[in-house]
């Protein structure tokens, strides 16, 4: 016959109070004497970082009472009689201290950052290498074409069409960001994309571009390309807010990662774009315009 919910928590949690009794008993056991003389041994060191078996643990944690347990029960839709509240409450903070241990401490073997795992599992076989290398980069040899005379088929190009006309100057970096610092402003009170709009560091970022490609110093397909960041990179010195509202006014000191590369690579930071709360994307209009 099928069990209801009901029964199944009903039986799981009958069980895990058989456990305890079990593992009462067997405590009575030890301590009033029954059994062979002579048979009681010292403990065994337990090894560094074991939690304790079940039943065999000093007590740790908050006192659980019988009321407790009772309120508990209705959580569970569970009902237990009195001597199994009692048995339950008696032994909880014995029964839960390797969950306790695992969760709170204490720790008996202190684990150093950067301590390398005791085995590893490498599928790569001999000889052979794993993944793509490291700063490998293929450009594509498509053409870009000739540079279209209105400015809203610029903003819409694709990147590797942007990048060939400023490597080739038929485009400079400086033009192709105001083209998307004047759609931000124009958009953004609709979409609502921007968090903060970095006009002056972006036009500071292109003219510098410009400068070096026409020096002959061209860094790469990113080389004066216009980006946004989403809210969440850490940009020094500019507002990097999450989306919430208790971090409005912070302000880091450094650059994440992502925006360190971009820098070195000489692209040109815009915006930094909107997000829910700690997370999600709202940036899709953000996308399409940048």
């Amino acid at each position: 016959m099928t069990k209801t919910r009901r029964d199944f928590l009903a039986a799981t949690g009958m069980g895990l109070v058989g456990a305890a009794v079990v593992a009462e008993s067997a405590v009575h056991a030890h301590t009033d004497g029954v059994g062979t003389p002579g048979a009681q041994q010292a403990p065994t060191q337990v090894p560094a970082g074991m939690p304790p078996a079940f039943g065999t643990a000093q007590p740790v944690g908050p006192e659980v009472s019988v009321e407790t347990l009772t309120e508990a029960q209705k959580l569970v839709q569970v009902e237990w009689n009195k001597r199994d509240l009692e048995q339950a409450a008696g032994s909880w903070r014995v029964n839960m201290a390797p969950l306790y241990e695992r969760r709170v401490g204490p720790r008996k073997a202190e684990l150093q950052e950067g301590l390398a795992p005791w085995s590893r599992w490498d599928p790569v076989l001999p000889g052979k290498k794993a993944g793509p290398e490291r700063d490998w980069f293929v450009r594509s040899s498509a053409e870009a074409g000739p540079l279209p005379a209105d400015e809203e088929d610029i903003a819409f190009a694709t990147v590797t069409q942007l990048s060939r006309w400023i490597e080739t100057r038929k485009l400079s970096s400086e033009r192709l960001t105001n083209i998307y610092l004047k759609r931000l402003e124009e958009f953004n009170p609709k979409l609502r994309c921007v968090i903060t709009l970095t006009s002056e560091l972006a036009l500071a970022q292109a003219k510098q571009a410009d400068r070096e490609i026409a020096a002959g110093k061209y860094r790469g397909p990113l080389h004066g390309i216009p980006w946004g960041a989403k809210d969440l990179l850490d940009t020094a010195g500019i507002a990097t807010t999450y989306g919430a509202e208790p971090l409005r006014k912070r302000v880091p000191t450094t650059d994440a990662a992502v925006v360190k590369k971009l820098n070195e690579a000489g692209a040109v930071l815009v915006a930094k774009l909107s997000l829910a709360a700690c997370g999600a994307s709202l940036d899709s209009g953000a996308k399409k315009i940048v």
